[in-house]
């Protein structure tokens, strides 16, 4: 992908727009003006904020571009402010690794755009390359991988996407005495775009694995330590919900109940506790931990 012709400002990169083939308009601020009429364009290009995707200006004359990109800068809408730190847990040349507080989005996406991880430690820490090479989701917690320098990026994504990392979770949820454990759950989870909860099938080919075990129990709630062998979405709260132990906090499974965005309490009782991997760029063998414990 081309780098942007922006660089990352207060933590977030330009957005923008790609032109259609054909339109009525001339020039470029034509058709933003007709496409985005309450946009700020004249105020952008005073300020030299409206590019073309090589990084040339845009001023009132320059020409349509079909199917090319216009770049600039918007300002997100106001977002409540997550009232959790992100801790460092591990930071060297091109790599950090953070503790990720519940509640907090991975990458901006959405309603939560400076309320991310990417935004808020590009701007703590002065990194503007900073990006996660795996995700978690919102309501989940614990070990994040990011780096900080593009040439790196690459072969980390790759230990993931060659199921090359050993992930370690742990969750909170219901206990069921006839249930016994360790096991592992295969299922094929289906997640349609634009639908927030994903669906389970136990017919079909799996694609999703997770190998589960009960850790310590206590009264109706027990500890479950898990191995996801695959990384589909929702997967583990899927799977654990599927067995009849939902995880506490789960507002998605097996139920969806919408929460306010500035309820910050009763959060998922779910935590990356651990990665395990052989570097691929110095060879050594990694292990990073969460320092976080799950209320039980």
């Amino acid at each position: 992908m081309r780098a942007a012709p922006l660089p990352v400002r207060d933590g977030l990169g330009p957005d923008r727009i790609r032109m259609p083939a054909e339109t009525a308009a001339g020039t470029i601020v034509e058709f933003l003006q007709a496409t985005h009429p309450d946009e700020d364009w004249v105020g952008r290009m005073a300020a030299g904020e409206l590019v073309d995707e090589h990084g040339r200006r845009v001023e009132r004359h320059t020409r349509y571009q079909p199917t090319r990109f216009v770049y600039f800068y918007r300002e997100p809408a106001a977002e409540v402010p997550v009232p959790f730190p992100v801790p460092v847990l591990h930071r060297e040349d091109g790599l950090v690794v953070v503790d990720k507080p519940h509640f907090l989005a991975t990458i901006p996406r959405g309603v939560h755009i400076r309320e991310s991880v990417v935004v808020r430690l590009r701007r703590e820490l002065a990194v503007p390359e900073l990006v996660p090479v795996h995700r978690l989701d919102r309501m989940t917690a614990g070990v994040l991988l990011c780096t900080t320098d593009p040439a790196w990026r690459r072969p980390y994504q790759e230990l993931f996407e060659r199921q090359r990392v050993r992930k370690v979770y742990e969750a909170v949820a219901r206990y069921r005495p006839e249930l016994e454990f360790p096991r592992v759950v295969r299922s094929r989870i289906v997640k349609r775009h634009g639908e927030l909860t994903a669906a389970q099938f136990f017919d079909g080919e799996p694609n999703a694995e997770t190998r589960i075990e009960l850790v310590e129990r206590r009264g109706e709630l027990a500890r479950y330590r898990l191995w996801p062998r695959t990384g589909r979405t929702h997967q583990l709260r899927l799977h654990l919900a599927g067995l009849g132990l939902p995880i506490v906090g789960d507002n998605f499974y097996p139920q969806f109940l919408r929460r306010r965005a500035d309820d910050f309490t009763a959060p998922l009782r779910l935590l990356a506790r651990a990665l395990e991997f052989t570097d691929p760029i110095s060879g050594v063998p990694r292990r990073f931990v969460s320092e976080r414990v799950l209320e039980f």
